[in-house]
């Protein structure tokens, strides 16, 4: 049974304008609302806890202050990604303002399901949302086999059904301690590449991967060796144009471009991503076509 040792880390709670204008830029009055979640902008971090981008925030802090721009990212095709901390998602209010894809944490390590997963991951698809799992990885806990192996058998299968993203490999900050998780750039290399190796093999699909340009380019050196095997999800909390890319890759599949925004059936703060393509596009991802 694997236990994390390191102390409790508190997030920072500051919240730039960026999200503000976002959220305005982003709610929509139809449909319901969700029961409110809990705030994970003011809690301790448990091992289990983690969420998309949690790593960043705690390693460098909460969005700076920007102004949104005219080239902010809120249309196009959008997204989002959840896990516990957004407490009951209405799905059909989700799929109502607009947002077409979600991704839904399944897993932690090798001991870790998320406890809204069950609900959400259904949920999703009877509401006509594009949907998918991840799987927030912690490289010094287990092997990347391992992990892989845990995170497919615990709702990260995949199948051809027109509503099935491919899974997601979460690997960022580590909240819990040190950056890199004590691993050099060469291990890293060959965790990463293991996991995306055996989740083939029981999947069919190659591993979506999740991060920011500042932990791959520091964790893998710069690595390339996922370019032409892996979409990229690249998050990068910024009211620009674009994001800012991993040196290893050429461009991004998906943009996560703010960690504050909003939507009608989530209750308080959501990830917001957009898909660099058409809906068609969307599906052929989904579908391995």
């Amino acid at each position: 049974m694997f236990s994390l040792p390191h102390p409790r880390r508190r997030i920072a709670a500051a919240l730039g304008a960026l999200g503000a204008a976002l959220a305005l830029t982003a709610t929509t009055a139809a449909g319901a609302s969700a029961a409110p979640g809990p705030d994970r902008d003011r809690v301790e971090i448990e091992p289990g806890e983690a969420y998309m981008g949690v790593g960043t925030r705690i390693h460098e802090g909460a969005p700076a202050a920007t102004p949104l721009g005219a080239l902010a990212p809120t249309d196009g095709v959008q997204g989002i990604d959840v896990s516990h901390w957004q407490g009951a998602v209405n799905w059909t209010s989700v799929r109502g303002a607009g947002v077409q894809f979600a991704w839904i944490k399944a897993t932690e390590g090798t001991t870790y399901k998320d406890d809204r997963f069950n609900g959400n991951y259904p949920a999703a698809y009877n509401a006509g949302v594009i949907r998918g799992a991840y799987h927030f990885a912690l490289p010094n806990a287990s092997g990347g086999a391992t992990q892989a192996n845990y995170f497919a058998a615990n709702g990260g299968g995949w199948s051809r059904d027109n509503l099935t993203l491919p899974g997601v490999l979460d690997i960022e900050h580590n909240p819990y301690g040190a950056m890199c998780y004590g691993l050099s750039t060469t291990q890293m290399r060959g965790w990463i590449n293991d996991f995306h190796t055996t989740y083939k093999a029981r999947t069919s699909r190659d591993v979506v991967i999740y991060t920011t340009a500042s932990w791959w380019n520091t964790c893998t050196g710069n690595w390339t060796g996922m370019s032409a095997k892996s979409p990229l999800w690249v998050a990068h909390w910024t009211s620009a144009s674009s994001p800012t890319v991993p040196s290893g890759f050429p461009t991004w599949t998906v943009w996560q471009y703010t960690s504050t925004g909003s939507v009608s059936g989530v209750s308080g703060n959501v990830d917001r991503n957009r898909f660099n393509g058409s809906r068609d596009r969307l599906l052929a991802l989904a579908n391995n076509t």
